[in-house]
């Protein structure tokens, strides 16, 4: 099947080119001429495990295509993808402008009846505004004998395994109520359907609210955990204990239970805001999702309240390690990142930071610059040098065994503070360590007693 997808972001780039690698025929569209020429040459704008080798493999197949020239893009495809940004207004609510761009392109140019993907995620009642776009265009242009579909077909990847969840969807939701274009989509995902049937059928504004309702879903269970996790520090208990146990219900499940310092990226801040306004603007108090939100914002500034009580709020001329700058780990993702509001907490303070990612050091640059106060390191060991503590905020694979010793050696006093609880508290306090992390008491330091030292008991 001809195939066109309009944008070249997380979503359009590892759609297009899934859908390339099982033989569809896709032209990908995007508007930056520059972007379009490094993919052509196999340079991915974005860091996604596996992608890059399958763009290259499908772009040199023949497959795969990138171009600025929307007009033969809207030409080439049955099936259009509209995949471009959907950026947060100041009141929280979703820019529509690209995607009603892009559906105003497509009807300004189409000449046959074509299915149009909404794959963006857009609000409840989007797939109905870009329909009234297009049929005024067509309309105007003395074309509405042109026919064509407007579907809600959401996306449910996630950043660091895009790729396999594209590969290997856990489910495919069709949001229309046309015959013709539900086989049009069963024939375009019929290679990722094979094991037993994905598909699910349902009207668009179901599909449309399917999308954001999974994302605040486990948003809530993220800072439901978070919660949880403030609660056992003060209470004495250990919020990995009580992940495991409640873990084990199957009800809940071990997914998306992790304590932490808070969620980022680009979608889960985005869509709670985005929910909340839509819910505002109908005059429904989204009572839990707000709740949701705060404790988000304020578990970010957890690690800070930590670092600060344990200088007692002498940070100013202190050097602090960082490592994980990324929201999640396998991504270069740092929007909305937890590292951004720990940093800048920091630098307010008066206190410097050497940072090392694995992945995010470019994006780091790009939003910071040459600052005074950062350093970005080559590795996570020379990111230690002369600093004052360890501060761990992305849970890379390659940060879960360190030298403990060389980071001792390191550091002027050895102090961690993990936002991850990568590492066993009494295990670290057995090596020397100062260990901080999230919902788990401080132990305390061992210290062997003396020999002279005894047990007294009390006689009767």
């Amino acid at each position: 099947m001809n195939v066109t997808v309009f944008g070249t972001g997380y979503v359009g780039l590892v759609q297009g080119a899934i859908l390339s690698e099982v033989g569809h025929h896709v032209v990908c569209v995007d508007v930056d001429a520059h972007k379009v020429e490094q993919l052509k040459m196999g340079i991915t704008p974005i860091y996604e495990p596996g992608l890059e080798s399958i763009v290259k493999e499908n772009h040199a197949a023949g497959r795969l295509d990138f171009t600025t020239d929307a007009v033969a893009a809207i030409k080439h495809g049955q099936v259009q993808f509209v995949a471009v940004g959907t950026p947060p207004d100041e009141d929280g609510s979703a820019d529509l402008t690209y995607v009603l761009n892009v559906a105003t392109t497509i009807a300004e140019h189409m000449e046959r009846d074509q299915v149009i993907v909404n794959k963006s995620t857009v609000p409840v009642g989007s797939a109905d505004k870009v329909r009234v776009v297009m049929e005024d265009v067509l309309k105007r242009r003395g074309r509405s004998d042109i026919s064509f579909d407007v579907v809600s077909n959401p996306e449910f990847l996630k950043e660091g395994s895009a790729v396999v969840d594209c590969q290997k969807p856990d489910r495919i939701i069709i949001g229309t109520s046309c015959d013709a274009t539900i086989e049009v989509m069963r024939e375009l995902y019929a290679p990722f359907n094979r094991n037993h049937d994905k598909v699910i059928v349902m009207d668009v504004k179901s599909a449309e609210l399917t999308k954001y309702a999974a994302n605040c879903m486990l948003a809530t269970k993220i800072s439901f955990m978070n919660e949880m996790a403030n609660l056992a520090e003060l209470l004495g208990a250990d919020i990995e204990a009580v992940r495991k146990g409640i873990g084990s219900d199957p009800r809940i499940g071990y997914h998306f239970i992790y304590p932490g310092v808070g969620y980022g990226g680009s979608c889960f801040p985005k869509d709670l805001q985005a929910l909340i306004h839509t819910a505002n603007s109908i005059d429904f108090d989204a009572k839990l999702l707000k709740a949701v939100e705060l404790r988000n914002k304020e578990q970010k500034t957890t690690l800070f309240q930590k670092i600060n009580q344990h200088f007692n709020a002498q940070l100013k001329g202190k050097t602090f390690a960082i490592w994980g700058l990324s929201f999640k780990p396998n991504t270069d993702d740092m929007r909305d990142a937890p590292s951004r509001v720990l940093m800048e907490a920091l630098w307010a303070a008066g206190a410097k930071v050497q940072a090392y990612d694995p992945e995010a050091m470019e994006e780091a640059q790009r939003i910071y610059g040459n600052r005074e106060h950062l350093t970005l390191c080559g590795t996570k060991e020379a990111a230690l040098k002369n600093s004052d503590a360890l501060i761990i905020i992305t849970d890379w694979q390659n940060f879960r065994a360190p030298d403990f010793e060389l980071i001792k050696a390191q550091l002027s006093e050895p102090t961690i503070f993990d936002g991850r609880n990568l590492y066993e508290p009494h295990r670290m306090a057995d090596k020397g360590f100062n260990y901080y992390s999230v919902g788990r008491a401080k132990p305390t330091l061992s210290i062997t007693a003396p020999p002279e030292l005894h047990v007294v008991t009390a006689s009767h």
